[in-house]
């Protein structure tokens, strides 16, 4: 029998910089989801949205947001993942969460900041990838406008899915959905971007278009513009290593350093 993972994508709108709220909108939302998962997926900073008043509003490696991540994988029995804005050492980071059902959690900082937004003034970058493995599965989590940078994306570690959780707003859209197949494609593996939707206090605009493809670059799940939504999708082993045994152009890459 072939290895799967089933994965839920929530696609959302949120309160802007009220994390008691978005919290609470969540559970209602991830209780809806009846059936088996094996991992949940919400967006980038999903407990904020993508402010740049970090001051006041961030919080610590041990506060509401993670704890809440924390039970919620504990009580879904599955992993939940999603970025938050936390301050460590007195800096702002916007950090890819990966909250494990046993308690452990993993982190990926941002390495690319939005810098036409000014991220780059407010948060630190990331230096160091992050992957992890669950239930079979080799998994390279990254954030938003890292979609941009098929270098730091490369599959130079075969892992088998990329996930990409974002604030991607809907005049860029094309961009969107063209570099996330092409992420796909260029990888020989899963990717998944989830994306969120609403207007947020900059009155930008997000319609979603949350996707998932396979290796060849075959949609496998997508969502209605501008939908709030819950989708679920099953992913399997069998696929990535009868397509990278068909077409070995992995073998090709070329080797490279990142400084």
């Amino acid at each position: 029998m072939a290895k799967s993972l089933t994965i839920s994508l929530v696609q959302t709108d949120n309160v802007w910089e009220n994390i008691d709220v978005n919290l609470k909108n969540l559970t209602s939302k991830i209780e809806e989801i009846q059936e088996k998962t094996d991992m949940i997926i919400l967006p980038e900073l999903f407990t904020t949205g993508f402010t740049m008043e970090a001051e006041g509003i961030a919080e610590t490696m041990d506060g509401v947001g993670i704890q809440w991540m924390l039970d919620t994988a504990n009580k879904k029995e599955c992993v939940v993942l999603g970025s938050l804005l936390i301050i460590e050492s007195g800096n702002y980071f916007n950090r890819l969460i990966v909250a494990f059902p046993d308690g452990n959690i993993k982190h990926y900082d941002k390495r690319h900041l939005f810098s036409f937004a000014g991220e780059d003034k407010v948060f630190k970058a990331g230096t160091e990838r992050m992957t992890f493995e669950y239930k079979g599965f080799k998994i390279c989590p990254l954030i938003c406008y890292d979609l941009r940078f098929p270098v730091w994306a490369r599959n130079t570690e075969d892992f088998d899915l990329i996930i990409f959780v974002a604030n991607w707003p809907n005049a860029r859209m094309l961009a969107w959905d063209t570099l996330l197949k092409a992420r796909a494609i260029e990888n020989l593996c899963y990717v998944i971007g989830l994306n969120r939707v609403g207007i947020d206090n900059n009155q930008l605009v997000y319609t979603g278009h949350s996707a998932v493809y396979d290796a060849m670059g075959a949609t496998l799940l997508n969502f209605e513009p501008g939908e709030g939504a819950i989708g679920s999708v099953s992913i399997d082993i069998d696929h990535i290593e009868q397509t990278r045994s068909k077409f070995r152009f992995l073998e090709d890459r070329d080797s490279f350093v990142i400084n």
